[in-house]
């Protein structure tokens, strides 16, 4: 950590030279990044900005192991040349697949740069809790802690390790926010 006072963040972490993952870690930065993007930027990248730079794109594993603090968000509103799903269902299957919404490429985009399923869970719950020095109130299913939920009717960790493209069919259930059920399936 830089110190008490600071979790510095890097926002929009799509492409990070590799010689600077190193010191996302070293530094403890807070790596902001739509996970879900990788499944559409995969598309036009090593056009656009060669091969060799995208080698750091949505370095997911890399930025995780490296130390960085990864934490995902939906980006939402973007921008209207932007649209995409808002859903972070999408993000984590982006997360733990690589793949576009319809599978492509089989073996996944830089597949090494896969997280788990917990860890994607993760980025999207401990870590932006941490980031925003609210650890103590959220970030976790614990006593004590604030309870804003989805609860969907499908296993996301176990679907999320044995048959990733399945998550896509996960249907939230019900939501809960501020202690009441604010949302429940028909």
């Amino acid at each position: 950590m830089v110190d008490s006072d600071h979790r510095w963040r890097v926002i929009h972490a799509q492409v990070v030279h590799p010689d600077d993952i190193k010191r996302f870690g070293e530094l403890n930065l807070v790596t902001e990044v739509n996970p879900y993007h990788v499944s559409d930027d995969m598309r036009w990248m090593e056009e656009r900005i060669g091969k060799e730079r995208s080698l750091g794109a949505y370095a997911f594993r890399k930025l995780k192991d490296s130390g960085a603090v990864l934490i995902f968000g939906s980006d939402s509103p973007g921008t209207n040349a932007a649209r995409y799903f808002l859903s972070p269902i999408y993000g984590l299957y982006a997360a733990v697949s690589r793949q576009t919404l319809g599978g492509e490429p089989s073996e996944g985009w830089y597949a090494d740069q896969r997280l788990t399923i917990e860890e994607a869970i993760e980025a999207y719950t401990k870590g932006p809790a941490w980031a925003s020095f609210e650890e103590d109130i959220k970030g976790t299913l614990t006593a004590g802690k604030l309870a804003d939920l989805a609860v969907f009717d499908t296993n996301l960790v176990e679907v999320g390790k044995s048959d990733p493209k399945k998550l896509l069919d996960a249907k939230v259930l019900y939501t809960v926010a501020g202690g009441k059920v604010v949302y429940e399936r028909p």
